[in-house]
């Protein structure tokens, strides 16, 4: 063991006595970078994390503080007990898990379709739906307000799912019907010989090895986390 341990220190030797000072210099600028970048991204949770423990006094101080000074947690109870953040963000996950769940599922089955099935009008509705992605969202806001309206779904949960559904569907089916598209012909063919029908086939074999297009869709979640801010208790409807 002692053999095989002073080997590898010796290889490690010669190797960072290979190394030039550029290399060597061009390694340790990697590292400041890797350090700097890791402080850009983590540096805003700490400042949230050390905001939320601070009084209005600090919190406005300046020059601020990098550390309270005084630690508190009247601003968790204010939140958490006088105000409905709870509700919020129970809202806010209802709505999400909804919406990703049927663009999940309805995006599935659709994208099946218009990559294995042949049919009139295919290329058709895969146009469209890439127009609807590319359709600005901001555009449509007052008329989809009215519709909601009209429909009485003012400060509810479908009011959310319906048209953040409209704009993350044709997302899915985009993703699912190019990773479709690319999976071979001949494992299709097989499950067929084999016996399975078309939904047999999707089912048992498109499906599973779908699996790594389809766990990215859910990635939606956190931007509709963003997105949702349903302040209005639905238990106090108009």
């Amino acid at each position: 063991m002692s053999a095989v341990t002073s080997a590898k220190a010796s290889v490690a030797l010669r190797t960072t006595a290979r190394r030039t000072p550029m290399q060597q210099l061009r390694r340790v600028g990697f590292w400041v970078l890797v350090v700097a970048l890791g402080f850009f991204c983590l540096f805003p949770f700490y400042w949230a994390l050390v905001s939320s423990l601070k009084g209005d006094l600090e919190l406005f101080q300046v020059p601020p503080t990098f550390y309270p000074h005084s630690p508190t947690l009247i601003n968790y109870n204010d939140v958490l007990l006088h105000r409905p953040f709870p509700r919020n963000i129970l809202n806010s996950i209802v709505v999400s898990t909804a919406n990703t769940l049927l663009s999940l599922v309805v995006g599935t089955f659709c994208a099946y379709a218009l990559a294995r099935l042949h049919f009139r009008g295919r290329s058709l509705i895969l146009g469209f739906v890439l127009a609807v992605v590319t359709f600005p969202t901001i555009s449509i806001i007052n008329p989809l307000f009215v519709e909601i309206k009209n429909f009485g779904w003012y400060n509810t949960y479908q009011g959310l799912i319906g048209p953040y559904l409209v704009f993350s569907l044709p997302f899915s089916v985009r993703l699912l019907t190019t990773f479709f598209r690319e999976l071979p012909r001949e494992i299709e063919e097989a499950a067929m010989v084999d016996g399975c029908t078309v939904l047999q086939t999707m089912f048992l074999v498109m499906i599973p090895l779908a699996m790594p297009a389809m766990v990215t869709i859910p990635a939606q979640l956190h931007q509709l986390l963003e997105r949702v801010d349903l302040r209005a208790d639905l238990h106090h409807r108009r």
